[in-house]
């Protein structure tokens, strides 16, 4: 996959997202509405690839008056992975030379590998997660809308801290996916289940959708360094 072909579906992917993300705000205030039709507008016109790059840096622009809007990224880690990319793409857009296009690009790669890796280290040290105990507080408590069969899950500790050391153990050794194209195309099939379970049973299909954008930055990444 080279350079153009990935930044180019890493701006669609990413614009779906953000369009599926800014349907939630249309029934806000005035000045919320206006903020996310405008940005379901840009989106469209990426997807078009239509007057690239500017929408993309409109989009970057808006960014900043919804960070002033919800004072930060108020739906945390997906919200800052999304806003990640979109600057990452703007600058690879902007750049003058390759070289500065690929660094751009290729930072954020970087980082999609480092939200793993940090996930997995921020969970091991954490004496919750290694006995299973914080998975089980997930499923017994968690106030997203778990169906009661999984609440039961809560009461099988030993699966749950199997659970725990699957998921800890596949974000620490996710960065050794980047030996070969196949081991890494499985690890994204793998993760993207992964995010996509969380979507369907908590909800939180924001991480689905914003990490999947970011995939074709890691393809390429492997194939620029291998």
């Amino acid at each position: 996959m080279n350079l153009e072909t990935a930044t180019r579906l890493t701006e669609i992917l990413l614009a779906l997202a953000l369009i599926q993300q800014s349907l939630e705000h249309l029934r806000g205030g005035r000045d919320e509405q206006a903020l996310f039709l405008t940005r379901i507008g840009l989106c469209g016109l990426v997807v078009l690839g239509v007057s690239s790059p500017w929408p993309m840096v409109a989009l970057a622009g808006l960014s900043l008056l919804i960070l002033q809007r919800f004072q930060g990224p108020y739906n945390g880690g997906s919200d800052r992975m999304g806003l990640l990319a979109l600057w990452c793409l703007t600058l690879s857009r902007l750049a003058p030379s390759l070289p500065l296009r690929e660094l751009a690009f290729g930072y954020l790669a970087a980082q999609l590998i480092l939200s793993y890796v940090i996930s997995g280290g921020v969970k091991i040290v954490n004496p919750d997660w290694r006995s299973g105990r914080a998975l089980r507080d997930v499923f017994r408590f968690s106030a997203y809308p778990v169906a009661e069969d999984l609440r039961r899950l809560a009461d099988r500790p030993r699966l749950l801290m199997g659970m725990s050391w699957a998921v800890m153990l596949f974000e620490l050794v996710f960065p050794l996916a980047m030996i070969s194209r196949p081991t890494l195309i499985l690890a994204l099939v793998i993760a993207a289940a992964f995010h996509l379970a969380n979507a369907c049973l908590f909800g939180l299909n924001r991480f689905f959708w914003t990490w999947l954008s970011v995939y074709p930055a890691i393809l390429w990444l492997q194939h620029r360094l291998v």
